[in-house]
């Protein structure tokens, strides 16, 4: 079970490599209660999943940083890890399916 003090120390890790993306109130959504959209669409990749990877990347050890990481995604998962290794000088190698359609490849 992660605990406050994880959430906390991922914070403080990930800050340098990560936009500040807003947190914005939906009036449209908010009719039973308060509903806020977290506008990760404005991350440097696009979406959220630059933050785990980013967090996952930095906990390696000096070991495993050298001999790089492997990630099979459709899409944004792989985009974090590309461009999070990128940051951290590690090699990283992404495996997408065939089936992803060349637009998502090519992003």
């Amino acid at each position: 079970m992660i605990n406050l003090e994880q959430i906390k120390d991922a914070h403080k890790n990930i800050t340098p490599y990560v936009n500040y993306t807003p947190l914005l109130h939906s009036n449209y959504l908010s009719k039973n209660s308060n509903v806020y959209l977290k506008l990760e669409s404005l991350q440097i990749t696009g979406s959220f999943k630059l933050r785990g990877a980013i967090n996952k990347l930095l906990s390696l050890n000096n070991d495993q940083k050298k001999k790089g990481v492997i990630a099979v995604s459709t899409g944004n998962h792989g985009k974090g890890v590309a461009y999070a290794s990128k940051q951290l000088g590690i090699q990283s190698t992404i495996f997408m399916s065939n089936m992803v359609p060349n637009h998502r490849r090519k992003a």
